[in-house]
């Protein structure tokens, strides 16, 4: 039974640091997010102050059509870039929360697997059954978590082909009608 307590509390020692290192991720993500949303603010200020400068410069109406139109890309390259930025700030802290529960999720179906091993071992004569039916349970959650990854992936890869042919198709079009 001691070796059962002492798992058991390796186990929550174990859970309590992935629990730290999740929270440091999560952190890390939001320093990175505010940064970039800092960044763009100081840009997006700084932007507007020269274009109202240039707007009370215009002496006429072709001149203010041209001033729009060279102000038109870069502020659609600025938020393209600013979508991206963002973008990749999230999938890289989600690939790494993933990547950190995979593991965890690994090592405890490791641990739990093992204890039950042993507790089987012990397990009265004619109880082969119950035995199977555990075993039979672990195998088809382990399978399931699997599948469930390869779908999250999938749909990861999805994504992250869908973004990168619309940020594509943004500055395509911006530079056409340039």
């Amino acid at each position: 039974m001691n070796d059962i307590a002492q798992q058991f509390a390796a186990t929550q020692k174990a859970s309590l640091e992935n629990l730290q290192t999740v929270a440091a991720k999560y952190f890390s993500g939001i320093e990175q997010l505010t940064a970039l949303n800092l960044g763009t603010a100081r840009a997006t200020f700084e932007d507007g102050a020269a274009n109202i400068r240039s707007l009370l410069s215009v002496k006429d109406v072709p001149g203010l059509v041209a001033l729009q139109q060279s102000l038109a890309k870069p502020a659609v390259e600025k938020a393209v870039a600013y979508s991206r930025g963002v973008y990749d700030a999230v999938s890289q802290q989600a690939n790494e929360l993933a990547q950190l529960f995979e593991g965890h999720a690994s090592e405890m179906n490791k641990n739990v697997s093992s204890a039950i091993d042993k507790a089987l071992k012990n397990a009265p004569a004619g109880s082969e059954v119950a035995v199977s039916a555990v075993k039979s349970a672990m195998s088809a959650a382990n399978t399931a978590f699997d599948q469930m990854n390869k779908a999250a992936r999938q749909v990861t890869e999805f994504a992250e082909a869908n973004v990168a042919a619309a940020n594509a198709a943004t500055v395509k079009l911006v530079n056409k009608a340039a």
